[in-house]
């Protein structure tokens, strides 16, 4: 299998630096090309699963050879990370993958990048399945603005505190959450963020029972009562609805921020804000200005 070119390499080659390689989240044949060309011609490997990746390899007739396979997991990532630097300053080139999907998005990798980055060595992404995308392209909601809040936290006094944070959030929400919590996770957005918000639950994405259910918060926390789906899952959550403002609201808002920013400034953290339409906060910011 021949090497894969990337920026600053040697042309058929995989150039040094650390490589962050996506791989499947359930179909094998997901992973690109490109990932299995690092994967083939890396001089190490990293993987959080090393039978994980092993395993792909061997689907894709990928030799392992005499390289090295590093486990790298939460438990020792920070640990591992000098030995990666030591690797990427002899100027070898380092590949990590997660157990499934992109490195970093709920999974290990930032303190290997981070160490990599302090070191002055060249980070590389290989970008490919993520779950987070999935989710967003199947669930029929707003994808122009997103926020991926990983797994709501365990602790009942954390998980309000989230929630609550996460019910004004202008944009559509991404979670992640285990099939033993989900029932509990819907049933407490449908009171924090009200039952009429769009929502979708997705399950098993790209692996043989995939299932998308849509429908309001309310709905889908009625439907989950007392049951345990299987499998992975992503909740996408549609966005907070805008807020009524008024005018004298929005002149107020924009006259107090017009004295710290810039009128680009004023009008993208106020629109946000306020969740009045960018023309409209425009408008009114450039008669401000000019007084």
């Amino acid at each position: 299998m021949s090497g894969s070119w990337v920026p600053g390499g040697p042309p058929g080659g995989i150039a040094p630096g650390l490589h962050l390689v996506a791989t499947p989240i359930g179909t094998a044949r997901d992973i690109t090309l490109r990932g299995l060309d690092v994967l083939a011609g890396a001089e190490v490997l990293m993987a959080e699963d090393t039978r994980t990746l092993r395993h792909l390899m061997e689907i894709h007739g990928i030799a392992l050879d005499r390289r090295p396979l590093i486990a790298c997991h939460d438990h020792n990532e920070t640990e591992v990370a000098a030995r990666m630097v030591a690797a990427l300053e002899a100027g070898k080139s380092v590949a990590y993958a997660s157990e499934a999907g992109t490195p970093l998005v709920s999974d290990p990798g930032f303190a290997l990048v981070r160490a990599a980055v302090a070191a002055g060595q060249r980070v590389h992404a290989v970008p490919g399945p993520s779950a987070v995308l999935a989710a967003l392209t199947l669930a029929g909601l707003p994808t122009d603005r997103f926020l991926f809040a990983g797994f709501v936290p365990t602790a009942a006094g954390d998980r309000a505190r989230v929630l609550a944070e996460l019910a004004a959030v202008p944009a559509t929400l991404v979670v992640y959450e285990s099939p033993r919590r989900v029932a509990r996770t819907l049933a407490e957005m449908a009171q924090a963020f009200g039952p009429d918000r769009p929502a979708a639950m997705c399950r098993e994405l790209t692996k043989r029972h995939e299932e998308v259910r849509r429908g309001t918060l309310g709905e889908l926390a009625d439907a989950l009562q007392g049951q345990e789906p299987k499998g992975e899952i992503v909740l996408v959550v549609d966005r907070a609805a805008a807020r009524v403002t008024s005018a004298e609201d929005l002149r107020t808002a924009l006259e107090n921020a017009l004295q710290t920013m810039s009128v680009k400034d004023a009008v993208a953290f106020v629109s946000q804000d306020l969740g009045v339409p960018r023309k409209e906060a425009y408008r009114l910011a450039l008669e401000l200005a000019e007084q």
